[in-house]
């Protein structure tokens, strides 16, 4: 703990603004982590109440039951439902649905790029922080007795780069979180298509069969 605190205090100034965006994106990958957990685990629970009512052709008792949830998938499924009674092709509700899923989206890759952001300003907070440490080294050396320069200077740019391995100490595993966010996002995404096609077959085969 001690070396910890010594490296950040070596550090100078700037290290308090990186570990500020550490903080945030900590804050942020947190909140998106819950919420898509969440979100998938709200729509498998919907898509399994009302598969029943699919097959069956009861397709008023789903859109009551869609209609009331807060899944992402329930506002998709609604559309889709409500416009059965006036869409004359299959087209037609597969594009009310892809108007919800527009709705939907967004929210699901709310702030999520934030963290790449946020690793390149820890990355480049790091090399500001350098910089103007080895400025300042350079400024004090020159003034030094020229027996003492050499231990000096190489202190100081050891002190200097503190900040540059902060940096990217932080820019780092924000980077992977943001993968693995994106990663889920991207699963989420293609399990509501997969929903809404397995939706449309299911509208279809009910059609045919009452056709028949």
């Amino acid at each position: 703990m001690g070396t910890i605190v010594r490296f950040f205090q070596d550090g100078g100034a700037f290290m308090y603004p990186i570990l500020f965006v550490f903080a945030f994106g900590v804050a942020i990958a947190v909140e998106r982590w819950m919420y898509l957990t969440m979100s998938g685990a709200a729509n498998r629970a919907l898509w399994k109440k009302i598969v029943p009512y699919l097959k069956a052709g009861n397709f008023q008792e789903a859109a009551q039951v869609t209609s009331k949830s807060k899944a992402a998938i329930g506002s998709i499924l609604t559309y889709g439902l409500y416009r059965i009674k006036s869409a004359r092709r299959r087209d037609d509700i597969e594009k009310a649905m892809e108007e919800s899923m527009m709705e939907v989206l967004p929210r699901l890759e709310k702030r999520t790029h934030y963290l790449a952001t946020l690793a390149n300003i820890a990355t480049l907070l790091g090399l500001l922080g350098t910089i103007i440490g080895l400025i300042r080294a350079f400024t004090a050396v020159s003034n030094a007795n020229p027996a003492d320069k050499a231990d000096l200077l190489s202190a100081s740019i050891s002190v200097a780069m503190n900040t540059t391995a902060f940096g990217l100490m932080v820019a780092i595993p924000l980077l992977l979180v943001h993968a693995l966010l994106q990663t889920k996002t991207n699963q989420l995404v293609d399990s509501l298509e997969m929903a809404t096609v397995k939706f449309l077959n299911a509208v279809t085969e009910r059609s045919l069969k009452a056709g028949a």
